[in-house]
């Protein structure tokens, strides 16, 4: 058996699921060490990145990147090349350095297309950075609502605002309608032992309001339900090993986006399962801080297309 494409996180939850012999039979042949000319050929054509790294706490954040097309390029199988970087009031530009692990995603909603690509930085410029590709994976198009980059505004973007744990009534007013965010997870602190392609980042979708937000004890809590997928479980895998979730909420009316860091743990009991029909387990995230950002990024998106899991 080939176990070498999924860490021990992974494994657990494929083996809780029944499936963890037939994915380590296949590891290898899904989960590869360089890019298919299909993925680079999706990355090349994309306005957006989406983007994940660590902080020095083992944090994970997630931000979207924009360029025109072309501004990912793949010279050669191993590498991408990026040609944009985080501003100054992201959350991730300080973390984004030569030698960071990193998870990018490539998503083009208005096809339901996405590939992952995890790595290492190998050089920064001033310009952007270049990523040593060491995992590359597709993901099908389920949950993915359609919608299409409509134009790119020249409006400025706000001032970016640190948010309390509680947040603020303009982003839980985004987190209960949004349809789409992204999870960075990592599968431990990257320290230096951690698996460099361990830092990922990946896209959940629901109908609007998927995103129960409820307060606790803890304060602010955000339960996702996770729907059958692919059965890797990359992302819930690296939060059962490192239980450290970043999330980006993006607004694609305006643009804006919201930061979030939480801390994540994984519900599998029937009874709270029971009001979340068609899902398999629960995904908590307590918040621990957040940014948001206004107008962060200048493009605009169509009214989004439901994907048929969902009844449209």
């Amino acid at each position: 058996m080939d176990t070498a494409a999924f860490h021990a996180g992974e494994q657990a939850l494929q083996a809780r699921s029944g499936v963890r012999e037939r994915l380590a039979a296949i590891g290898r042949t899904v989960i590869r060490d360089h890019m298919p000319d299909q993925h680079r050929e999706l990355f090349g054509k994309l306005p957006t990145l989406l983007l994940a790294v660590q902080d020095e706490r083992g944090q994970p954040w997630a931000t979207m990147l924009h360029g025109p097309a072309g501004f990912i390029r793949s010279p050669d199988l191993h590498t991408l090349e990026v040609h944009s970087l985080p501003s100054a009031d992201d959350p991730v530009a300080r973390w984004l350095a030569e030698g960071a692990a990193v998870g990018m995603l490539g998503l083009e909603p208005q096809t339901r297309r996405r590939n992952r690509a995890n790595g290492r930085v190998r050089a920064l410029h001033a310009g952007g950075f270049d990523v040593e590709v060491l995992q590359s994976f597709g993901n099908c198009p389920k949950y993915i609502h359609a919608r299409e980059p409509e134009r790119i505004v020249s409006q400025a973007a706000g001032p970016a605002q640190q948010l309390g744990p509680l947040l603020d009534a303009t982003s839980l007013a985004l987190l209960r309608r949004a349809d789409t965010l992204f999870i960075a997870s990592a599968s431990g602190a990257n320290t230096g032992t951690a698996r460099a392609e361990g830092v990922d980042v990946s896209h959940r979708g629901g109908r609007p309001g998927f995103v129960q937000a409820t307060t606790t004890s803890l304060g602010l809590r955000l339960t996702l339900p996770d729907y059958l997928g692919n059965n890797f479980f990359n992302t819930l895998g690296n939060l059962l090993a490192w239980p450290r979730a970043g999330l980006l909420v993006p607004d694609y009316g305006d643009g804006s986006l919201l930061h979030l860091a939480a801390q994540a743990s994984i519900e599998f009991d029937a009874a709270a399962l029971a009001g979340f029909p068609g899902a398999q387990r629960l995904l908590h995230l307590d918040v621990l801080e957040g940014w948001w950002r206004p107008q962060a990024v200048p493009l605009r998106w169509s009214v989004p297309e439901a994907p048929v899991q969902f009844g449209g």
